[in-house]
């Protein structure tokens, strides 16, 4: 397990653990973080409990977990860990002292405690830190939002936070997620994911125009792709899978503030093992191999912050936002998590990225086309013009009529617009339905223009991290 070396990494850690055994026991599970801090000490220490409802835990995950950094001024490092499986006869308690370099003198077990006959499972994680509660509410709060992107319905989260002042003791429920969007329990991970970043977004933008508690904006304003791709057995990196949804958003003039925010570029969301992850080396190296001019996009760079990355576009409308959201697991349902060797996923998500914009396009008409097809289209009215002249000025009616007949029109006071028009929305169709991806068009579109197209080159063969060349990152900032 890689060293954390923040409070707030911590714990991050501590929650994906239990969402895990939340996750893994398949049952309905609550998963509650309460912070006890008092603003009358100097400094500020926080008591905070994470507990779960979820499968036993593993000590083997505590045994492994490393800090570094200048964690030692922020907690003793000692972890008071509870936790019993469903048919468990006892609540097994251990201390755990995480400061001790050697793993196997870690463990301190205490006396258990009697269950007296119930049947239930769970495990509670105890640490005090020097932090102020309010610090640890915000971290807390935005990681909570990100994981409802997951939109799991068997697990419900709370936060709960005590803390004293000058004035007495105040208690407040922090988070209550407000599910707009609910789907069924047998829904995919993918169905989950996608519609999770919807009501994602969908808050995101509100609380941006500050109507956090309403639906000013709504799905009607999202047009979203999906995608995913497995790996194959015989793939280094069998057993993955790498799920994509690509989300398209048209803006009015109530959104400015959020237009004026945010700019244009766009977040990568990435997910990893169902937990909120920064964005892999490989997986970045996939954004960047991606063709986004084929889709009408071309993209002006790369800003890495760490913890957050940014794409940069250089010919997005002002009124249109882009945002994507990617997610990277193990097929096989397993606690704790079998760790495999670091292997790029960088085709894998290449892959699902390209099945999305696909799905995305196919499903919304006129949207990410290529520039070649873009091009084309500007011609479309001129040719309308002159196609629809050809016709209403012979003096041939037999032909007259078929033509009219053929585009679906009366031949008997048809005007010369709507004749017009109707040429151009069918050569507009054409173009449209030619500029997809042909191995997704279920029926054959006729040729409008010759267009040759470039060869299909396959996805790079997966390869161990740090084999990307270095001129892949050119326009990483």
């Amino acid at each position: 397990m890689d060293a954390v070396d923040s409070v707030q990494k911590l714990c991050h850690r501590l929650i994906s653990s239990a969402f895990q055994r939340c996750r893994v026991s398949e049952q309905l599970c609550r998963l509650s973080v309460a912070l006890n801090g008092s603003r009358l000490r100097d400094p500020a220490v926080t008591l905070i409990s994470i507990s779960d409802t979820g499968v036993a835990c593993s000590l083997g995950e505590f045994q492994d977990l490393k800090l570094q950094g200048g964690l030692s001024e922020k907690l003793d490092g000692m972890l008071s860990v509870r936790t019993t499986g469903i048919c468990d006869e006892e609540i097994s308690n251990h201390q755990l002292n995480l400061m001790e370099g050697n793993s196997a003198h870690r463990l301190n077990r205490l006396p258990s405690i009697s269950k007296n006959g119930m049947r239930f499972s769970g495990t509670d994680v105890c640490l005090t830190v020097v932090e102020k509660s309010e610090v640890i509410v915000d971290e807390i709060s935005r990681f909570f939002q990100k994981m409802l992107i997951l939109n799991i319905p068997s697990i419900g989260f709370e936060l709960l936070v005590h803390h004293e002042d000058a004035s007495g003791p105040h208690y407040e429920r922090v988070f209550l997620p407000n599910e707009w969007n609910a789907l069924p329990f047998s829904a995919s991970n993918l169905e989950r994911l996608k519609c999770g970043f919807e009501d994602y977004l969908l808050k995101q933008r509100n609380c941006v125009t500050g109507n956090c508690d309403s639906r000013s904006t709504t799905l009607e304003h999202l047009k979203s792709g999906t995608g995913t791709e497995d790996s194959s057995e015989s793939s280094k990196i069998s057993g993955l899978v790498m799920e994509a949804v690509i989300t398209i958003s048209e803006f009015s003039d109530q959104m400015s503030p959020y237009l004026m925010e945010c700019g244009p570029r766009t977040e990568v969301l990435y997910f990893k093992d169902f937990s909120p992850s920064p964005v892999s080396k490989s997986s970045l190296s996939g954004l960047l191999k991606i063709d986004w001019k084929s889709y009408g996009l071309k993209l002006g760079g790369i800003v890495d912050q760490g913890s957050c990355l940014f794409l940069e576009w250089e010919n997005l409308p002002q009124h249109v936002g882009i945002d994507v959201v990617f997610h990277c697991y193990q097929k096989k349902n397993s606690y704790p998590l079998v760790r495999q060797k670091s292997y790029s996923n960088q085709a894998l998500l290449k892959k699902a990225a390209k099945l999305a914009l696909d799905d995305l396009k196919e499903k919304h008409r006129g949207f990410l086309l290529s520039d070649h097809a873009l091009k084309i289209r500007s011609y479309a009215p001129d040719l309308a013009k002159t196609l629809a002249g050809l016709i209403l000025s012979s003096k041939d009616l037999e032909f007259q009529e078929e033509c009219l007949s053929l585009l679906g029109l009366p031949t008997e006071e048809v005007g010369y617009k709507k004749v017009e028009e109707c040429i151009k929305d069918k050569i507009v169709s054409v173009i449209e339905q030619n500029d997809r991806n042909p191995e997704r068009c279920k029926d054959a579109v006729p040729t409008l223009f010759e267009y040759e197209c470039p060869p299909k080159v396959d996805l790079e063969e997966e390869h161990e991290e740090g084999d990307d060349s270095s001129d892949t990152f050119s326009l990483l900032r």
